[in-house]
């Protein structure tokens, strides 16, 4: 039975830039765009044509996706002609095949934010079809507000639909602008417009105000839209748009849409989907959503003995689809809820073999229960578990002594100055290294990794991306657990954790771990 064609439509650097603290430019969607042609989506809109310096100097030329390349911006004014709104004109001459018109559905809007009568409103979306698709234009039609425009006024919201599919419009879409819509509404509303509009014609734009913008898409699906719109791990303003990445997972993966519908990311395409992901956080400097479905690094992690037991028997026990589908792994967690299953699975993963009877994991367990009774986490800091793994098997090479270090805080002429000091012994050598930050921690790492003698040319491309801290029991005096997220230039990440009573102390535990791992793990002779 041949599988119906489902159309991905990706959003991110037009609906997705609305995202707080996201700001691209030319060359980060340049960037982006590469990630979503190498994963297979349909459609890119690259932005809102003639509405800033950045989206015009990307419109200036045609670009070479295989993606239909796609304009953003409002129909045509009412009371104008196409030809005299230099708003309009911005999209008929980006250099891109579709452009994608935005177009009031609801007549509350009509009225309040476009002050024109309801029939005005609807002359603007058939002209601007109309001279759109006259330019050479593929044409969608995002009809903004949609669903809640049609729970206040069906017949109107359905008008519009109608006359921007009867002007020739490719696509028209059915936006919850508000997020607001429950997917039996969405499922609904959609079912009974595909008989005003072929489900071939319509498209769903989601957002996630009540979480619900990923479910409200496939239930769109299910009632007959077929193009779905969405943001690379669902960016968006306010609380996102649907997640893009979360719908190609359940798409490709789940056999009610699979053995149905088929779209542009074939199965080696879906093995990058992990990699695009993270590496679209990378691009925006930040750290992915380890619990992201799918695609997070906790997505297919377990922590209970008894389940790690049962993983290692039979992965399908605790996974909903093997990770590696999607270009993910299995994780399996050591920690105070960890039996001997964890740890043999752990260590395998990180290609260390040991015999079930070999007496050194009874103590490496007892040791990790131990240490996380005082307040280290394991499961968050696979590369200090490394460490403490292969200390106790005795493979981890001497690469230096620290012998001392200490950090000064001192505030003069209205300005703070912090410094820290490493005394540290490489062979024979000894090194005495000075460093100012903007903190503590920061000045012991750039300190600590001022010299390190022969072993400085392999962390000269570290760098720390993320210090999280956190009080384990209250109080000024309490214990104190650092996270710490360090990367190199080859864009390997891993985190590393220290605990003391003192978040210097802590921090600097978690600092020599994060260069000791990577000394070991790019095999590094001492």
């Amino acid at each position: 039975m041949a599988r119906e064609r489902l159309y991905l439509f990706d959003t991110t650097l037009r609906d997705g830039q609305q995202t707080p603290g996201v700001d691209f430019s030319v060359e980060d969607k340049l960037l982006v765009m590469a990630m979503l042609d190498r994963l297979g989506v349909d459609y890119i809109e690259g932005g809102y044509a003639g509405g800033n310096p950045t989206d015009n100097a990307l419109f200036a030329e045609p670009r070479q996706t295989k993606a239909t390349f796609t304009a953003f911006g409002m129909t045509k004014r009412a009371g104008r002609s196409a030809s005299n709104d230099p708003g309009f004109q911005a999209i008929i001459n980006a250099k891109a095949k579709a452009a994608c018109f935005v177009a009031k559905s609801w007549d509350y809007h009509v009225r309040v934010a476009l002050g024109c009568s309801n029939e005005e409103n609807l002359e603007t979306i058939r002209d601007s079809v109309t001279a759109a698709r006259a330019a050479g234009k593929e044409v969608l039609v995002d009809c903004e507000h949609f669903f809640d425009g049609y729970k206040a006024n069906p017949a109107y919201a359905t008008a519009c639909a109608k006359t921007a599919f009867e002007a020739g419009a490719r696509w028209v879409v059915l936006c919850d602008t508000n997020g607001g819509t429950l997917p039996a509404e969405v499922s609904d509303i959609v079912r009974t417009m595909t008989k005003t509009v072929p489900g071939s014609h319509l498209g769903i734009h989601a957002h996630n105000d009540t979480e619900q913008a990923v479910a409200n898409s496939l239930a769109a699906v299910d009632a007959g839209v077929r193009q779905i719109q969405g943001t690379l791990n669902g960016i968006g303003e306010r609380c996102g748009n649907a997640n893009l990445v979360s719908l190609i997972g359940t798409l490709a993966t789940k056999p009610h849409y699979r053995e149905r519908f088929e779209t542009g990311v074939d199965a080696a395409r879906l093995q990058e989907l992990t990699a695009v992901a993270r590496g679209f956080d990378e691009l925006l400097n930040r750290s992915p959503n380890a619990q992201a479905p799918y695609v997070g690094k906790s997505a297919f992690a377990t922590k209970a003995g008894i389940h790690a037991s049962a993983l290692a028997k039979e992965p399908e026990t605790y996974e909903h689809v093997p990770p590696d589908v999607v270009g993910n792994r299995r994780r399996i967690l050591v920690s105070d809820q960890a039996g001997k299953s964890n740890l043999i699975a752990e260590l395998n993963r990180i290609g260390i073999e040991v015999a079930k009877d070999d007496t050194r994991l009874d103590t490496l367990l007892r040791d990790v229960k131990e240490r996380e009774a005082q307040g280290y986490a394991y499961d968050g800091a696979d590369a200090s578990f490394e460490l403490l793994a292969r200390r106790a098997l005795g493979t981890v090479p001497h690469y230096f002594d620290v012998l001392s270090f200490r950090t000064s805080v001192e505030r003069f002429d209205g300005e703070m100055h912090t410094e820290a000091v490493v005394k540290v012994k490489v062979g024979n050598e000894t090194y005495l290294n000075a460093g100012e930050g903007n903190g503590p921690v920061n000045a012991l790492d750039v300190a600590l990794r001022k010299d390190l003698g022969k072993f400085q040319k392999h962390i000269a491309d570290m760098e720390l991306v993320d210090f999280k801290v956190r009080i384990l029991n209250g109080g000024t005096g309490a214990t104190t657990r650092v996270l710490i997220e360090s990367r190199d230039g080859k864009g390997n990440r891993w985190f590393t954790l220290g605990v003391s009573p003192n978040i210097v102390e802590a921090s600097f535990q978690a600092l020599l771990d994060a260069i000791i791992y990577k000394l070991q793990r790019d095999g590094v002779s001492p």
